[in-house]
């Protein structure tokens, strides 16, 4: 079990220089970048599924290979994104293997729940030990968001919590409003108080995906961060690719039920999108100015609330 009074069990904390906190290049002008002491908030990122391979149900604390894997790629190009001006952490956990979301039997249930009982520990450090009132915005993403909608429901839901809630964004699980008695989905682009959540596909759905786990649940538009149909792709502020430049205005956005489908990207990004059954994996870093921008602007807005 992790000690989360041990810093190697945090993939990332403030004032400590992580993968998280690495810039992107090529940002727009009207981009800023800001310290995290400059803003009162605190982010709490929950990273998705990096175990697809090995003989047990959870992974290790101690696996390197799997450790290297989360900061180079959700904790660069996902938990970036909410580096807002406020101060992130990001806990390691014993996250399920990828197979329990296929399987779905009792012990694949266990094997999350043991997953969520570190996210839970390592909340209830943080917010004993670091939060001391201040505004708080969670992220995660598939198997991350799972365990933060446990969160949700268990700290903030109808508890005095929810008073320091900013927002909570949920990509890449199926999420419905029933999940909550009093916690909302959000939808216009400055609303706090609530939760965000959506699922990326190709224009030509993948259909058991789509089905088994997103058709009926609840979706937002995250470039404009509302509920209507399209995003022209000149409202697309901007994807951060493997390279960690920005590429803005690639695609539209279209929501549908439960779910969104974006344009095929082109240039550079064509062939790499015929190989894809479906955009999961780029929930949030295909709209990763986006989501920056829009942390921003829910903070400022809690800030006038």
């Amino acid at each position: 079990a992790p000690e989360y009074t041990d810093s190697q069990d945090w993939a990332a904390l403030p004032g400590r220089g992580d993968l998280a906190d690495e810039v992107p290049k090529r940002l727009p002008d009207s981009a800023k970048v800001y310290s995290e002491n400059e803003l009162p908030i605190d982010v709490f990122f929950v990273y998705p599924t990096q175990y697809f391979e090995g003989k047990w149900w959870n992974a290790s604390l101690d696996d390197e290979d799997i450790n290297d894997i989360t900061d180079n790629y959700p904790m660069r190009l996902q938990a970036s994104a909410f580096q807002m001006g406020g101060k992130l952490y990001a806990p390691r956990y014993r996250q399920a293997h990828i197979g329990v979301f296929s399987w779905q039997d009792s012990t694949s249930y266990e094997a999350l729940e043991l997953a969520y009982a570190d996210v839970k520990a390592a909340f209830q450090h943080y917010l004993t030990h670091w939060n001391d009132g201040r505004k708080i915005i969670l992220a995660g993403h598939s198997q991350g968001s799972w365990h933060l909608r446990w969160l949700l429901q268990e700290f903030f839901d109808g508890k005095p919590l929810q008073s320091q809630l900013v927002a909570a964004y949920l990509p890449g699980i199926g999420v419905s409003t029933l999940d909550f008695k009093n916690i909302p989905l959000l939808s216009t682009p400055a609303a706090t108080g609530g939760f965000i959540t959506w699922n990326t596909f190709k224009k030509r759905i993948d259909r058991s995906s789509y089905d088994k786990w997103y058709k009926g649940k609840a979706v937002v538009n995250p470039v404009s961060w509302t509920i209507e149909s399209v995003a022209p792709k000149t409202a697309h502020k901007g994807f951060l690719y493997f390279d960690n430049h920005i590429y803005p205005q690639l695609f539209d956005t279209h929501l549908i039920d439960g779910a969104i489908w974006i344009d095929r990207p082109k240039g550079k990004f064509f062939f790499l999108s015929l190989t894809m059954r479906n955009y999961h994996i780029g929930d949030i870093n295909l709209f990763w100015q986006d989501i920056h921008d829009n942390a921003i602007l829910r903070a400022a807005s809690f800030d006038e609330k």
